[in-house]
């Protein structure tokens, strides 16, 4: 298999992603260097046509941040996980590595309130991301690497990082594409569009027969995979129709010319509101000008429309016309589900990675254009075209782990946030997709109303794609928390999330019950609690599988989960909010995703700080707590809530507040270490109190912990 292709960005090679499970290790070490290289130089070039620092901190999309944020995300990105993983001691600019390290999909605990940032100049972030790669290409020289490489591996961790690094390749473009055209240079040498358009094809409809999709693959595995591509999945398809060539800009203009952005009927519920928020009239890249005619923005510059092109849509907008196109051919129109996607690409013989030896088979991996192509360009077999490449195609289904679905530790928030059902997986890749991006098992899903370089091919089935639009939650490490939080008590002791919410507002005079922090939050009991009596409630927590939890609970006032009875035996559980006094409470809750031990310097101004069962999994207790005063009211109180179980698995030895002998040999506690690092700030206001704490783990298995929690007034 070759290991890298010539690509169109000034003779750079475009490496293929590397094979994790044979070879030389010493020259695997070496493979993989020079994958991550290519991939910094690759991303860098990406952001030379910014025509200064007004590009970079202009809001491009006002639902992302600003280019500046991911210009350094990739770069934290590395740092917040070796970090993590324990292959790096020290953080290279804790600023930084704070400012950039969240927000990168538009989730409800992300904040993106510009006012709160200070971004600093383009250059500082350059400097930065060169320290960054010193740093990998010393931990390369030091660490010696086995094979096959595992999870567990700081090589896995490395490839975690360039992977990474070209999603946002991607991602990235398309936010450059949506600048002012005056911030960008229009003819930068690199990245040129594709000169070629040509006579719009005909589409039409061709025979699929049916067939057994597999996907899922297994540790250890040949190429880096996230985690939502583990696992298995075994479907029957039935036979369908799917159109020749992907839908034209042309073929797209019908809808657009019949007025199919006025017309309600052919919309979902979601893509109306849109379109309606939207009202742009037309797919975003196309440009109505003044003499009728249609422009198109690529990502440097606008050139007349390609009709031969494939129009770039988001998913609600290529729904609509299916609806539309059904209605006009009486027929049942709609885009292909994922496994129906799988059933072409097997029926047509594309190859993956592995049988590219003559360069990608289509408009991929950066090898043609910094465009699309038009449709019709290349063929892939069985009468159909651009199977891979050119833009990626938009399907029915959302995305969901499959059976064996586990999260890797040290990212255990890049699948399952989106295990929501509103985003929908898009397949094939695109001009610009590389890496994992172009392999068979990739898995990638957006929120239906995001621009992607992304376009759809129809089908024709009488079949309905099963969607299932209520799901109980399996996550083990969830589910643990919801059980805690959310089920029934046990052994007759109080809900513990309820209790230390009431034992925090029992201290609280009404006029001190303005905003309070809810820090270790979880799935949100504890907020909601507090929110009965204060204005407004945030909870922190460093995990998001756990959040949206809390996020879905404003959204619908209710969840449901799956809880372990006995081997593969489970309960299944609802909660309502209502159910428990607690429905008044979700407009006065927001939930966000923070690390306690590096936290934004925006969380202050609060009555009330709950600290909840966190400090001991942290692993710079004490910084926070040098700070902390910062955050609070002066007439406020800080509540801190241990069960002092430390561990070196979550903290450095050197770094735990309590539990060991100080230096002339005296019992250190945890309650100690607290007052240690707060006594220049605070005082204690009252002895700490000890509160039960009942967690389920199976029908017979639970966890009994005795929580101290102390009170601290600022001195």
């Amino acid at each position: 298999m070759p290991t890298a292709h010539e690509s169109f960005l000034d003779g750079v090679e475009t490496p293929l992603t590397v094979n994790l499970r044979e070879g030389d290790p010493n020259a695997k070490r070496e493979e993989i260097r020079r994958y991550f290289h290519q991939t910094f130089d690759i991303y860098e070039k990406l952001f030379e046509p910014m025509k200064g620092q007004e590009a970079f901190v202009a809001r491009a999309d006002p639902l992302r941040h600003p280019l500046i944020f991911y210009y350094g995300h990739t770069a934290v990105f590395f740092v917040n996980k070796l970090i993590l993983g324990k292959f790096l001691k020290n953080r290279l600019d804790p600023h930084l590595e704070s400012l950039c390290a969240i927000g990168v999909d538009e989730m409800s605990w992300d904040d993106l309130n510009g006012a709160h940032y200070q971004w600093p100049d383009h250059n500082v972030i350059k400097t930065y991301r060169d320290r960054v790669r010193n740093a990998i290409d010393r931990l390369i020289d030091e660490t010696p690497l086995e094979l096959p490489v595992q999870w567990n591996s700081l090589y896995w961790i490395i490839m975690m990082g360039i992977e990474h690094e070209r999603i946002h390749l991607e991602t990235s473009s398309v936010l450059i594409r949506q600048l002012p055209l005056e911030l960008v240079e229009p003819e930068h040498p690199a990245w040129a569009v594709c000169e070629n358009d040509a006579p719009p094809p005909s589409n039409e409809l061709l025979t699929v027969p049916p067939g057994t999709v597999v996907q899922g693959k297994k540790q250890p595995s040949e190429f880096y995979g996230w985690d939502n591509e583990y696992g298995h999945y075994e479907a029957e398809v039935g036979e369908f129709k799917a159109a020749k060539y992907l839908v034209s800009n042309a073929e797209f203009r019908t809808f657009v010319d019949d007025g199919g952005y006025t017309k309600e009927q052919f919309w979902t519920e979601e893509g109306w509101s849109w379109a309606q928020y939207d009202a742009h009239g037309m797919p975003r890249f196309w440009r109505l000008r003044k003499d009728g005619s249609y422009g198109l923005r690529t990502m440097l510059k606008e050139i007349d429309m390609p009709w031969s092109w494939p129009a770039e849509v988001n998913y609600l907008e290529a729904k609509a016309y299916c609806n539309w196109l059904g209605s006009k051919t009486n027929s049942s129109i709609r885009l292909p589900s994922e496994e129906e996607w799988y059933r072409l690409l097997d029926f047509t013989g594309a190859p993956d990675v592995n049988g590219w030896q003559d360069g990608a088979p289509g408009n991929i991996n950066l090898e043609v254009c910094a465009s699309a192509t038009p449709v019709n360009r290349y063929a892939f077999g069985q009468g159909f075209y651009d199977i891979l490449g050119n833009v990626w195609q938009h399907t029915e289904t959302p995305i969901a782990g499959f059976s064996g679905f586990g999260v890797h530790p040290l990212y255990d928030d890049f699948s399952t946030p989106t295990f929501d059902t509103k985003h929908n997986l898009i397949k094939g890749g695109s001009w610009i997709s590389t890496g994992n991006e172009t392999l068979r098992d990739s898995r990638y899903a957006f929120r239906r109303h995001f621009y992607q370089h992304a376009g759809f091919r129809y089908i024709e089935s009488e079949l309905d794609v099963a969607i299932k639009d209520d799901r109980y939650e399996t996550d083990p490490f969830v589910t643990l928390h919801c059980e805690a939080h959310y089920g029934p008590e046990a052994f007759g002791v109080e809900n513990y999330s309820e209790k230390i919410a009431q034992i925090c507002l029992d201290r609280m005079t009404k006029s001190q019950r303005g905003k309070a922090l809810d820090i270790g939050c979880k799935v949100g009991r504890t907020s909601f609690e507090l929110a009965a009596g204060f204005n407004q409630v945030l909870g922190l927590d460093p995990t998001a599988r756990t959040i949206r939890i809390g996020v879905e609970m404003i959204d619908k006032g209710y969840t449901q989960w799956e809880a372990p009875s006995e081997g593969e035996i489970v309960n299944f559980r609802q909660a309502y909010l209502k159910d428990i006094g607690l429905d008044r409470s979700r407009s006065k809750v927001e939930f966000m995703q923070a690390d306690l031990s590096n936290m934004k310097d925006l969380y202050r101004g609060y009555d009330l700080i709950l600290i909840n069962c966190i400090l001991e999994h942290s692993y710079h207790p004490a910084k926070f707590l040098e700070t902390v005063h910062e955050r609070l009211n002066d007439d406020g109180l800080l509540v801190i809530a241990s069960t002092n179980d430390w561990s070196t698995e979550h903290t450095q030895r050197e770094d735990w507040l309590g539990g060991f002998k100080d230096r002339t040999g005296e019992n250190q506690s945890t309650i100690d270490g607290i007052q240690l690092a707060l006594s220049e700030k605070f005082v204690q206001a009252e002895p700490a109190v000890d509160i039960p704490q009942i967690i389920r783990h199976n029908s017979r298995s639970y966890e009994h912990n005795l929580v101290q929690v102390s009170f601290w007034r600022k001195a």
